[in-house]
């Protein structure tokens, strides 16, 4: 049993979690055909949010760092799915280089890259780390807290390959989810795979794109399932010119707000829930929690002060905001020991390999966790997430309960390889 985990298994969504179960064949053959016409993304993690009378996905990670935050238990899986992953796109790679951040001194981040490392190496890959930083000029070796050590070597770029000194690989893998823009050096590439492909990058992936193609999915998986698929998918609504410095473009803004918020009403309404509704504003393109603000009433964009304005205007790596992405809020009904907890799920090719609770003391269950102070508790997950338990009484059993939300988990994950699909700038048009 998962310790300490308060209202995680128990709520109105058991209703849900039983249908799941009920249908796991159904499921997991319709995932299977799925498959067979799409390509998953190379790896990914999705945040998803339980409110006890939905369960959705909020935010789909193409370029996921916190490997480091899975447990032993789960490298197993992540091994063989790494194999698998592999085995499909360069069978008879030897080496492997992989590509981070460029803001590198983050212990947290470096262990996460320690992670990927092991995690291929046990793939029977040769795994050396090139940086396309231009403050690493020579192998650089950082020490971690926890006694390992990451060597960032600087990247060669030759004609047509990259690698290290001494180093070619087949395979490249981006976890530099290139937020200023693809840099030329990762261009124009022959005979090598680069993973994710550059169009995976925010500088091209918006967020209500993936939302719109998640939209697609659910409808359909609802359909086979026989629910409503609200249940399962937050509703959005995008604005294309907002400036918060000067605050132009906010009656695009204002309109939709107000737009969505009396659709979740509705919602609401036919449900009988008795929460307040609430949606979340952020960058359309963008990560690390930044450039996100939770909106209750309309009336509070007209009060907006200066510091969320500056909080919304710019996100990592300077990029300035002026496209945002209105979601519904979906709130948590999880916590572990009184703090509030959602769950993110990790995946390679097309496998579950593990996940763990972000939870924030200080949040509060309408809030974004994503933000300084979160915490990360991987017990969640210890029992594997591909194994439920038919038969037990929905939500008294942890298993089924991570199944459940590995299902969630590939539905976004297959919305992301509908999404990547559409803006593929090599993509053959059938018009």
């Amino acid at each position: 049993m998962v310790p300490h985990l308060i209202t995680a298994l128990t709520g109105p969504i058991d209703e849900l979690e039983q249908r799941i179960l009920e249908s796991m064949p159904a499921i997991e053959r319709w995932f299977r055909l799925e498959w067979m016409e799409h390509t998953p993304p190379f790896y990914s993690s999705v945040d998803i949010r339980n409110a006890g009378f939905k369960l959705a996905p909020v935010d789909t990670n193409l370029f996921p760092g916190g490997w480091n935050n899975l447990t032993p238990e789960m490298l197993p899986l992540a091994v063989q799915a790494a194999m698998a992953a592999i085995e499909k796109i360069c069978p008879e790679a030897k080496n492997l280089l992989v590509i981070p951040e460029n803001h590198t001194r983050n212990t947290f981040y470096l262990a996460n890259l320690v992670q990927l490392q092991r995690i291929f190496h046990m793939a029977g890959l040769n795994v050396r780390i090139g940086s396309i930083s231009p403050d690493i000029t020579e192998p650089t070796t950082i020490d971690l807290p926890g006694g390992e050590s990451v060597t960032l070597e600087p990247v060669v770029r030759s004609k047509y390959r990259l690698g290290l000194k001494d180093f070619d690989p087949c395979t490249i893998l981006l976890n530099n989810d290139l937020s200023a823009g693809a840099p030329g050096i990762l261009e124009d590439l022959h005979e090598q795979f680069l993973l994710p492909p550059l169009h995976a990058g925010w500088s091209v992936r918006r967020k209500s794109r993936h939302f719109e193609s998640y939209e697609e999915v659910s409808k359909r998986f609802g359909k086979l399932l026989g629910i409503d698929p609200w249940l399962i998918n937050p509703m959005f609504n995008q604005c294309g010119q907002v400036n918060f410095a000067e605050g132009t473009g906010m009656e695009c803004l204002t309109e939709n707000v107000d737009a969505l918020l009396t659709k979740v009403r509705r919602k609401y309404k036919e449900y009988g829930i008795n929460e307040k509704p609430f949606v979340v504003v952020k960058a359309d393109n963008g990560t690390y929690g930044m450039g996100i603000m939770t909106v209750r009433d309309v009336k509070d964009l007209e009060q907006l002060n200066r510091k969320t304005r500056n909080k919304m205007d710019v996100i990592k790596d300077g990029q300035q905001v002026s496209e945002v992405i209105i979601q519904e809020g979906v709130i948590t009904h999880e916590q572990i020991n009184a703090a509030v907890a959602e769950p993110v799920v990790y995946m390679m090719d097309r496998y579950v390999v593990g996940g763990f609770y972000r939870v924030h003391a200080d949040r509060g269950i309408d809030e974004n966790l994503n933000a300084p102070g979160a915490s990360f508790v991987p017990l969640a997950f210890a029992e594997s997430t591909r194994l439920p338990q038919p038969g037990q009484k929905p939500g008294a059993s942890a298993p089924n309960r991570f199944y459940m939300y590995g299902v969630i988990g590939r539905l976004a994950m297959l919305a992301a390889s509908y999404e990547l699909e559409a803006t593929d700038p090599d993509a053959e048009s059938y018009d």
